[in-house]
């Protein structure tokens, strides 16, 4: 699935897909899902670097820039506070929502 239109509504990113269904994900759970290294962390050669828990919030932390396609299977975020480092694909997106709404009921009714 790829998305027809991606938007920033109610301080979450919507997202229609082209088979007409929709996706919301909440500004603060995309960010602090953020799929970087710097993030999440990594493994190369079987060593595993965990990233330091973000303990600084700025006002921007949680606000977004700009949006870019990246290759037409991912969105890459530019967020506020200059963080911009995370790839987006459209199936972590479909996760993320899934994660978000096993976590936390959201209403979506005015998307």
């Amino acid at each position: 699935m790829k998305p027809k239109k991606i938007e920033i509504k109610n301080n979450n990113l919507v997202i229609e897909w082209n088979d007409k269904s929709k996706s919301a994900v909440s500004l603060k759970y995309l960010r602090d899902e953020c799929p970087c290294a710097g993030c999440k962390g990594e493994t190369v050669l079987f060593k595993t670097y965990r990233s330091p828990e973000r303990k600084i919030i700025t006002p921007g932390t949680y606000k977004i820039k700009d949006i870019k396609i990246v290759g037409g299977y991912a969105i890459q975020i530019f967020w506020e506070d200059g963080h911009d480092t995370g790839i987006y694909s459209w199936a972590y997106l479909h996760d993320l929502e899934k994660g978000q709404n096993n976590n936390s009921p959201q209403n979506y009714k005015d998307l």
